[in-house]
């Protein structure tokens, strides 16, 4: 994180454990205002591979679940990165400004993802370097954050996924029930927008983006579920990130058998449990009925939840979850309650 960007946010109230954001004075207070109210937050907990050079879409397009060629300046993607094996190594946006491909995953996979993309660059003309400190991040959402965001720029992106260039600032649409969006510019006008944006706009802790990421069924992979989900586990081919008509890539022929052969016996839900014991991301479930060694379940991402209790998103076994109560852990455990996700599921 830029040492100068830090220093003006904790300037504006933020608190910081290292450089992840905390919040602004008072967690409890800003979690309840992520799903109604307009908030802002920084975004730095993510971090950034820049991938440079004349064959950097060809590269990308024999890595990533996603097709590659689609994005442009004006449209980005959400994909995988997956093993051999067809499991998810990290999840990522990809965006496009000046000639330059920015992938975006949480900075706690990125040098372990950045080491494995190296390995396959060989003699293909291609640049690959972290760029998390080279660009600002800013999350922004909410009812009337649109009127906000146009005191910063005219032109916004309308569609999901759509982005717009304004200069040196990305604007990108984000999945989202309610308007979300993505700001990333250079530190020279990161101070101004956000002291635009937070004349209306409440600042939050970064927990507000993976709030509303679990809300709209958007998994994040940490290192405890890294290499642990094919992609239709986590759902990713019902919000197009996987593409099944690009070609090759890393473990893409046991993501297409699934898709066309196989039988998903696993997906991504949104649960909640009300008991004070909070979840862990690759923690168990537990299904009296499951027949699998491998438990019933996993936990994906979770976040505490006014009034009380934790939301998270979790891949279940279907049967499990549609012909029994799941636990966490173990029998005692606290019960999983499900609520329905934005997009349908296939069957």
């Amino acid at each position: 994180m830029k040492p100068e960007w830090k220093q003006y946010l904790e300037g504006r109230g933020a608190e910081f454990d290292q450089d992840h954001l905390i919040h602004f004075g008072n967690e409890v207070r800003e979690r309840r205002f992520v799903r109604n109210g307009n908030l802002i937050t920084d975004l730095s907990v993510y971090g950034l591979i820049s991938v440079r050079g004349e064959d950097a879409e060809q590269f990308l397009q024999g890595q990533l679940t996603n097709d590659v060629r689609m994005v442009d300046e004006h449209t980005a993607q959400y994909s995988a990165y997956c093993s051999p094996k067809g499991r998810v190594l990290t999840c990522l946006t990809i965006f496009k400004r000046q000639d330059c491909y920015f992938l975006q995953l949480p900075r706690s996979l990125l040098e372990a993802t950045l080491t494995r993309l190296r390995m396959f660059v060989i003699n293909a003309k291609v640049t690959l370097e972290d760029a998390s400190d080279s660009l600002i991040h800013i999350g922004c959402s909410g009812p009337d954050i649109k009127v906000d965001l146009r005191s910063v720029t005219d032109v916004l992106p309308e569609q999901i996924w759509q982005c717009t260039n304004t200069g040196n600032t990305t604007i990108i649409r984000i999945p989202g029930q309610i308007p979300r969006y993505e700001v990333i510019c250079e530190l020279a006008q990161s101070e101004k927008i956000w002291t635009a944006l937070d004349v209306r706009a409440a600042p939050a802790g970064s927990f507000a983006w993976e709030m509303l990421d679990v809300d709209n069924g958007i998994p994040t992979i940490y290192p405890d579920t890294s290499d642990a989900f094919v992609p239709q586990m986590l759902n990713m081919q019902l919000f197009d990130a996987v593409s099944f008509k690009k070609g090759c890539y890393a473990g893409q022929e046991i993501v297409a058998r699934m898709q066309y052969l196989g039988k998903l016996k696993r997906r991504l839900y949104k649960a909640h449990t009300a008991d004070g014991t909070q979840p862990t991301i690759g923690m168990g479930l537990y299904a009296a009925e499951s027949s699998s060694g491998q438990g019933a379940g996993k936990v994906v991402n979770v976040q505490a939840s006014p009034p009380d209790g934790y939301d998270l998103l979790v891949v279940v076994e279907i049967n499990s979850q549609k012909d029994d109560t799941l636990h966490l852990e173990s029998e005692n455990g606290p019960v999983l309650e499900f609520s329905p996700l934005p997009y349908p599921f296939d069957n």
